[in-house]
């Protein structure tokens, strides 16, 4: 019996676990079983968002009847946290009669500690592991300087990975073809693995599930948005992104798919920022940046920052100014309409978390993991490599060329990317009858008008950033 430990690869195509299992295996041919580990108290331990948890209970659904209607059963255990993991997967193995482990590798140390500790385990079992990159186009540990480290900026990384990329290639595989006669499958709310007034089985109609729609989603995108995604991308009231952020963190797709269904769309494979598409395929190679560097440098899973200078930065504690923020109540409209949109809705776009980033750090001065905590605890696409990275990096501590003095304005941002205000009036009702010339600083002419109902600005930007500044200044002096 093979066993195949599904974790953040809900997928059947392009799945190597899957596929190397569902292969002959150095000539043995035999049954294929699935795994997934349910883990509430490690999920809420890692503040893994509710709706993030719910729309992987929807996506297990999916890959449940879609294992089923290839002959592979898929068991389902809860345990409620890594340490118990071994001894439940053992069991399992047991029972089944298991002899190979197939999983795909984790990028993040409390996973890769859980998975060591399965490995042995099994190991005393009789039973062998073999695990394979599923997560990135590129393995970790394949992008290296010459003197075999791991990129400390982006850009250089960036040509490495190009060049890597073009001297290794990669192959996409199809789903496995059936094992065998179809069989039944039990929907996960009926199991009794999962709290009924947590989740009912219906997954959010704003992140449908589904390899299908992932593939939709993808090639919507690819045919519709690829070629002006450098234009519309940092506008948050223009449909201009992808949205594959969540299917991507589930691993309901690939990034090699992603890679690949591009290079489709162009006829090649962009190169540099002259060429069409290279702006979107730019934002996976930040992506894969993030991975190889969670996995190279365990201090990011440790809460730490990469620079380890910056562990001296005096950040501040301020209770009811963190609220403010998390509630969108920062008298900045742009910084609140992101904050709102947030917690609404579970997802943010990507120039409204660099703002609101900036925003906590260099004008509130409060630690960057306050933020990236709450980001964990709303977002539906909550990915440590990712959420760590983009904290880090508007934080000022992180792999980054740019100089510490890099303070976004939110008053200016929200003039450059909502210039008309279309985003801030979703969200922020009180100012939807402000003229649109004083949207982006409101609180005069709310005063003139005897409103209150919208806070003035919390902190005066200039002074801030100042501080802020002064901030790295003094660590530099040490």
């Amino acid at each position: 019996m093979k066993l195949v430990w599904f974790r953040s690869d809900l997928r059947l195509a392009d799945n190597p676990a899957l596929r190397h299992a569902c292969a002959d295996w150095e000539g043995e041919r035999g049954e294929v079983a699935a795994l997934f580990v349910i883990s509430p108290a490690q999920w809420q331990q890692h503040k893994v968002a509710p709706i993030r948890q719910r729309f992987l209970l929807a996506q297990l659904d999916e890959l449940g009847k879609s294992l089923a209607a290839l002959g592979i059963p898929l068991h389902l255990l809860r345990v409620e946290t890594f340490a118990e993991v071994p001894a439940e997967i053992g069991a399992l193995a047991s029972r089944l009669g298991v002899r190979q482990l197939y999983a795909n590798q984790a990028i993040e140390l409390d996973e890769q500690r859980r998975d060591l500790a399965v490995s042995q385990a099994l190991q005393g079992q009789g039973v062998q592991s073999h695990w394979f990159n599923g997560c990135c186009v590129l393995p970790p540990g394949r992008v290296l300087t010459g003197s075999k480290e791991m990129f400390k900026v982006f850009t250089p990384f960036s040509r490495a990975w190009l060049k890597a990329l073009e001297e290794d290639g990669f192959v996409i595989h199809r789903a496995p073809a059936p094992r065998g006669a179809p069989l039944p499958w039990r929907p996960l709310c009926e199991t009794g693995l999962v709290d009924p007034d947590f989740w009912d089985g219906s997954p959010d109609p704003r992140w449908p599930v589904g390899e299908a729609e992932a593939q939709r989603r993808l090639h919507a995108f690819l045919e519709l948005g690829v070629l002006d995604y450098g234009e519309t991308r940092d506008f948050p009231a223009l449909a201009g992104t992808s949205t594959l952020s969540p299917y991507l963190a589930a691993g309901i797709v690939s990034p090699r798919q992603c890679v690949a269904a591009l290079q489709q769309r162009l006829g090649y494979r962009p190169q540099s920022k002259g060429q069409p598409g290279f702006v979107w395929l730019n934002e996976l190679i930040w992506r894969e940046f993030y991975r190889h560097l969670l996995m190279l440098v365990p201090a990011l899973s440790m809460n730490l920052p990469f620079k380890a200078e910056t562990r001296a930065l005096p950040w501040g504690w301020d209770p009811a100014a963190l609220s403010a923020w998390c509630e969108g109540r920062t008298g900045y409209p742009i910084v609140d309409a992101a904050m709102r949109c947030l917690n609404a809705t579970g997802w943010m776009h990507n120039r409204l978390r660099m703002i609101v980033a900036s925003f906590l750090t260099k004008d509130l001065h409060l630690h960057w993991r306050l933020g990236e905590d709450y980001f964990m605890s709303r977002l539906v696409d909550g990915d440590l490599a990712a959420n760590n990275g983009g904290w880090q990096w508007a934080a000022g501590t992180g792999a980054d060329a740019a100089p510490y003095f890099r303070v976004f304005n939110p008053t200016t941002q929200g003039q450059r990317f909502d210039p008309d205000g279309s985003f801030i009036r979703i969200w922020v009702a009180e100012l939807k009858d402000v003229p649109t010339a004083l949207l982006h600083q409101p609180h005069d002419w709310l005063v003139q008008q005897g409103r209150g109902d919208y806070p003035a600005p919390m902190v005066d930007h200039a002074k801030a950033r100042l501080r802020a500044i002064e901030m790295f200044q003094e660590l530099e002096r040490k």
